[in-house]
């Protein structure tokens, strides 16, 4: 791949440097007190224009079949219908896969998922739609679905090809290892359950274009597939998308087929048109975070350290490709997670299923391959009769030699032994392990209902899109001659803070109080050709290009007061509103007014590319990442081993951030995403009938973390004096995605209590999530292999 050259942006040298009373500032979310008022507006809170149509769909009833025929009459007729169109009426393009083809708009001919969309319709008011909907007959030839692993095992399908990473000669590294381990493990889906599910409100234009307001992680990508669908230029194509009530990566891809639905029918009948799917059809007919099957084989000496691995990932992809090569890519690249694997074969598989395609989650598929790595280590330290944590220890990455990764990257930068002594200390893991020990011991010996579990775990999360492309941003600038500052950038706000930062950014660049600085909505008319807002990369990329637009006109300011008033550029400050050299200060507004008269540009459009990344996927090496978000956590379980339900009672958190833009956010990224973390791997199952449709499609039938299983005591904090010597944004990390893994020190927790249960005898499988069904046959297992063990040695 040919290396590009990296852009910096024209340096302003002004006293003082780049420091601000913005920066490292607890400030409150933008949108914070709209939040609280319910006045924040989100898609369906926009007023819509005279006459709004609302569309729905007509959904499949098999998963997996052919459509032979429809008939739509009782559709077209029923009440308040204006329109109903199936594939046929699609005037360009029919598939809006992301990456690769396999993402039918509407079916044509081949059904690959219970509920896929056959027709819509739009009627003139929502029930008016959604009853109509329901109308639809089609004659359908059904065939066996795909709904297991074993099923698509047998029939060899795969969405796409199997990709492996290789280290050294792992094959003979097993056969010369003291101590071998066979790993199983199965790592259930998740759904995204944002609070605002998908919906659009697509506006035709006096142009022959669209305006779509989409709650969609990706503008640019719904601009494009609406262009393609409705076979107009891009141009003709705008998308405005203001505040997301959450997306979790299921609003990276998945957006957009509602948005091409919406605006296809309202530039057919040059009427607005609605679309917002109720919950139970959002869940049934949206991606989830992909199922996982793992095997392993590892290798390891009598002190627990790793000398080979050979692993197998199985990502259970759904009916079509959509981002599951990227995803189980990264799965592949965080099956070290945190440890050093001196060799390594490790292979991800993309299975095929006749279910929806699954598709984009916080993580990626890091935290599927995080999952195996945290199991292995577990494990071993289990058959060696260790602590856990001390085999964890042992294993980081550590310097010269023990540096290099599966995929041949250095890791640099990376501060875990440090951020696990620290928590070590103030959590008091020696301690209570102690005190847990003996609570456990006792409680095994005397038939006590409870037993506690204790477990430090690791994360260490490569930042940047795998995909190289995606890892660009842009933004624009205008400064107003009142001395206010207007900011657009390619990221979205989905609640995370990412609005806040930015403008943050620019008024430390600008030395103007927050107040002054209006972060709009992201609209492709205003920066082009976005990535998604996604791999925890919205900050670190719309940051930096915010920054450069800020300092391009930062600059030309610069230029002019050295030349009108004969100043030296070095003595310039911008600070709190005003601008000042020796013996003189003007407030900001007059600068930009004087600059105005002047005829001095104050609009710059700002752009960044992440440099030093790269990667050669037919070699498997290179540097997919530019730096490492790292933490620790440690959790504290009690099982109640009657019925194998459980409580979080403590959990400890250190997470390294950099430089902190604002640390309030930071820590409630870190809680928010552990509880989230915790979710997936504890309550929230994913069941498919034996016919394909999804049974747990509503909040009545999937268990999402409450604030009732929230921790009792719960100590999040974030590193001080963080190791960071890579030119992030004001040496600032990621925080979106690394600390969801901190949810696996509790799914650790829950196999320590297991273990204790067993006598420190057995290690049964304990598949996630860890309901409490599952708790309780893993207990049942423990005590059965322990009496089995005790039975042996008598």
């Amino acid at each position: 791949m040919r290396k590009l050259p990296e852009l910096n942006p024209k340096t302003v040298t002004l006293a003082p440097t780049e420091k601000s009373h913005m920066l490292g500032k607890a400030t409150p979310h933008e949108s914070a007190k709209l939040h609280l008022t319910g006045k924040a507006l989100y898609i369906d809170d926009i007023a819509a224009p005279q006459g709004c149509l609302h569309a729905y769909v007509g959904m499949a009833n098999v998963a997996s079949g052919l459509l032979k025929s429809q008939d739509l009459t009782n559709v077209a007729n029923a009440l308040g219908v204006v329109d109903v169109i199936t594939v046929k009426d699609i005037p360009g393009q029919t598939d809006i896969g992301p990456v690769f083809s396999g993402d039918a708009l509407l079916v044509d001919e081949r059904i690959d998922y219970f509920g896929q969309p056959l027709f819509a319709v739009a009627a003139t008011t929502r029930d008016a739609a959604r009853k109509a909907a329901r109308l639809g007959q089609a004659e359908i030839e059904s065939t066996n679905p795909i709904l297991t692993l074993a099923d698509a095992k047998l029939s060899n399908k795969q969405v796409r090809p199997s990709h492996s990473l290789i280290k050294g000669d792992s094959k003979e590294a097993l056969k010369q290892s003291i101590n071998t381990l066979n790993i199983d493990q199965k790592v259930g889906g998740q759904e995204h359950f944002y609070l605002e599910g998908q919906v659009s409100l697509a506006i035709p234009q006096d142009n022959g274009g669209v305006l779509v307001h989409c709650s969609s992680q990706h503008p640019s990508e719904v601009q494009k597939l609406v262009a393609q669908v409705l076979n107009l230029p891009m141009h003709k194509v705008v998308v405005d998308m203001r505040r997301m009530g959450g997306g979790f990566g299921g609003k990276e891809t998945q957006a957009a087929q509602w948005a091409c639905l919406a605006a296809l029918l309202a530039v057919r009948n040059q009427k607005a048109v609605k679309l917002r799917l109720a919950r139970s059809d959002d869940m049934a007919l949206t991606g989830k975070r992909h199922p996982f099957v793992n095997q392993a084989q590892v290798g390891f000496d009598n002190a627990g350290r790793i000398t080979a691995l050979d692993a197998q990932l199985n990502g259970l992809c759904g009916c079509s490709p959509d981002l599951s090569d990227a995803i189980v890519d990264r799965a592949m690249f965080h099956t070290d997670n945190a440890y050093y694997i001196p060799a390594a074969t490790i292979t991800g598989h993309r299975w095929f299923q006749n279910t929806v395609s699954n598709t984009a989650f916080r993580g990626f598929g890091g935290p599927q391959g995080m999952m195996l790595a945290e199991q292995m280590l577990d494990d071993i330290a289990r058959s060696l009769g260790k602590d856990p944590l001390l085999i964890r220890q042992i294993n980081l990455y550590g310097e010269d030699e023990r540096n290099t990764t599966p995929y041949h990257q250095t890791v640099t930068d990376v501060d875990l032994p440090r951020i696990i002594d620290e928590l070590v200390e103030s959590s008091d893991y020696w301690g209570r392990r102690e005190a847990i020990r003996s609570h456990n011991q006792a409680a095994v010996k005397t038939g006590g209902r409870y037993i506690k579990g204790l477990a430090l775990t690791p994360v260490k999360f490569g930042i940047s899109f795998t995909a190289m492309f995606l890892n660009q941003a842009g933004a624009l600038v205008h400064i107003y001659t009142d001395g206010t500052v207007q900011v657009s950038h390619g990221g979205t706000e989905m609640g995370q803070g990412l609005y806040t930062k930015i403008a943050q950014i620019v008024a430390a660049q600008l030395g103007l109080p927050l107040a002054h600085i209006e972060v709009t909505s992201t609209r492709t008319d205003k920066v082009p050709n976005t990535s998604p807002t996604a791999a925890s990369s919205g900050t670190d990329l719309n940051g930096q290009a915010a920054r450069n637009a800020a300092l391009t006109i930062k600059q030309r300011l610069v230029d002019y007061l050295v030349e009108t008033y004969q100043v030296d550029a070095q003595d310039i400050e911008f600070s709190q509103g005003n601008v000042s050299w020796p013996k003189h200060q003007i407030s900001f507004a007059q600068l930009t007014q004087e600059a105005y008269l002047a005829r001095i540009s104050m609009s710059a459009t700002g752009y960044y590319r992440t440099p030093k990344i790269h990667y050669d996927r037919e070699q498997a090496k290179g540097r997919p990442f530019f730096y490492y978000s790292c933490g620790a956590s440690v959790s504290e379980v009690e099982v109640d081993t009657y019925t194998g339900t459980y409580t979080v009672s403590q959990v400890d958190i250190l997470h390294d951030v950099g430089e902190s833009i604002n640390p309030a956010i930071d820590l409630g990224q870190v809680e928010g995403g552990f509880i989230q973390g915790m979710g997936w791997l504890t309550t929230e199952e994913l069941v498919w009938g034996q016919d394909g449709r999804l049974q747990t499609n509503a909040g009545a039938s999937y268990k999402i973390p409450a604030v009732g299983d929230t921790p009792k005591q719960f100590n999040v904090a974030l590193l001080q004096n963080s190791k960071n010597h890579e030119a992030t944004i004001y040496h600032s990390k990621a925080v979106g995605e690394p600390p969801f893994m901190h949810g696996i020190s509790v799914w650790s927790a829950l196999r320590d209590a297991i273990w204790a249960f067993g006598g420190e005898k057995a290690n049964p499988q304990l598949d996630a999530p860890a309901t409490p069904e599952r708790v309780l046959w893993a207990l049942q297992e423990a005590k059965e292999q322990a009496e089995k063990t005790t039975r042996g040695a008598s």
